[in-house]
């Protein structure tokens, strides 16, 4: 009965507690659920933002690429993102890597040109190229080699050629055709990047010294298979072509996604120790170069006015020694010009000494039995058709008569012609 007592005690007790507790027990109820529901908003909301974080904007210059857990993503053309607002899953999930491919990046190349005084160290107004060192010192000057002029080699026996040195200075400029492969195959380093900055803008830090050492390499392997005044006069436009095409060969062998918009060479110059010696052998080989040309100029035009415009062909085939009889013959019936009418003075003069002889032939002919008859008659009369003639054509007659000689006659002609008569002969003969 007394155990019976106690338990309904402590029950009670009990049920007296948890009735005081019940308020408490209420409120932090309530707060946990308020607390979980702020939580639940908060996780939305960085949800939300973080998902919002996946928009991504490529300028107009610029084409990206998506990477999927570093690795490329998509197929084709779907794996280059255009200009515009584009979603992505937030990092670390895609990364996009935006690539400038319209902007065109000059590299200036300096690396053979002679070394110059800083400005800061000589006036303003003085022109630094008036320091001229007595020598060229390899270690601070730059150059590049030319090919000489070819030579024969006695000891050798063969053609053989040396090299003369020239300053020149470069500028690349490029751009990136394939962002993608631009990716792959190039290195850009990103470690030391800038709070703000993208992969764009390590692009042409790294990119750089590349470029340079690839474009001073061809430099070197074309100067060398020009002469100066070729890379200096005559063909400057096909060195800087030459340069251009073995150098965007070489981007394409390694895959780079760049290409070579142009390379330009600002300045050239022999070294300056030998200047004045350059400028006058280079004006001696003008003047050669202009004496040959005026010397074929003046050939091809006389050989013109002389036979014509097969005359160089028949010049050559008259000096074969393979010419072909009927190739000889049809160029010479293609004659024109003043051998033309040198062949037909020399057919008429031909004509006519043809025909006077045939005449003279035919007049024999006939006197010949007169001739058979009476041959000191006939030669008289020959004899005097023939001074007939001979006056008829002389200005100026001087007759003499024959006499004795035991009264010493005398002759006395007179030497100055008349000036009429040698103005008549003067015009008659033009």
């Amino acid at each position: 009965m007394e155990e019976q007592t106690q338990t309904d005690n402590h029950d009670h007790t009990q049920e007296a507690a948890a009735g005081a507790m019940s308020p408490g027990y209420d409120y932090l109820s309530s707060a946990l659920k308020v607390s979980f529901f702020l939580l639940k908003i908060i996780m939305v909301i960085l949800i939300g933002l973080y998902l919002a974080s996946g928009f991504r904007t490529v300028e107009p210059d610029e084409q990206a690429l998506v990477l999927w857990f570093g690795k490329i993503r998509g197929v084709g053309e779907d794996r280059l993102l255009g200009p515009g607002l584009h979603w992505i899953l937030p990092y670390p999930v895609e990364e996009i890597v935006k690539i400038p491919v319209q902007k065109k990046i000059n590299i200036p190349l300096n690396l053979f040109w002679y070394y110059e005084k800083p400005g800061s160290e000589m006036p303003e107004s003085v022109d630094s190229r008036a320091y001229v060192p007595p020598t060229l010192n390899p270690l601070t000057e730059g150059y590049c080699l030319v090919r000489g002029e070819r030579q024969k080699l006695p000891m050798v026996g063969s053609e053989g050629s040396d090299y003369n040195i020239l300053h020149s200075k470069w500028v690349l400029t490029y751009q990136i055709s394939d962002p993608e492969s631009f990716f792959k195959n190039c290195f850009v380093d990103t470690g030391q990047l800038q709070a703000g900055q993208g992969y764009s803008d390590a692009i042409e830090k790294s990119v750089t010294p590349l470029l340079r050492g690839l474009l001073a390499d061809t430099v070197v392997r074309t100067m060398v298979n020009y002469t100066i005044e070729e890379a200096m006069y005559e063909r400057a436009s096909g060195v800087t072509e030459h340069v251009k095409r073995l150098l965007q060969d070489k981007l394409n062998e390694i895959d780079s996604g760049i290409k070579v918009v142009a390379v330009q060479r600002n300045r050239i110059a022999v070294p300056r120790q030998v200047e004045d010696a350059f400028e006058a052998a280079h004006t001696a080989v003008q003047a050669k170069e202009r004496a040959i040309s005026g010397a074929k100029l003046y050939a091809e035009k006389t050989l013109s006015e002389t036979a014509g415009q097969v005359a160089s062909e028949l010049l050559q085939l008259l000096h074969s020694k393979d010419a072909n009889e009927q190739d000889t013959e049809r160029l010479w019936a293609q004659l024109a010009g003043k051998a033309q009418e040198r062949i037909a003075d020399a057919r008429a003069y031909r004509t006519k000494v043809v025909e006077s002889a045939r005449a003279n032939a035919d007049y024999l002919h006939q006197i010949l039995p007169e001739y058979r008859k009476r041959p000191k008659l006939v030669l008289q009369r020959i004899y005097k058709d023939a001074i007939e003639q001979i006056l008829d054509n002389a200005d100026e007659k001087i007759v003499i008569q024959p006499g004795r000689a035991k009264t010493g006659s005398e002759i006395r002609v007179l030497v100055n012609r008349d000036p009429s008569l040698r103005k008549k002969t003067e015009s008659g003969n033009r």
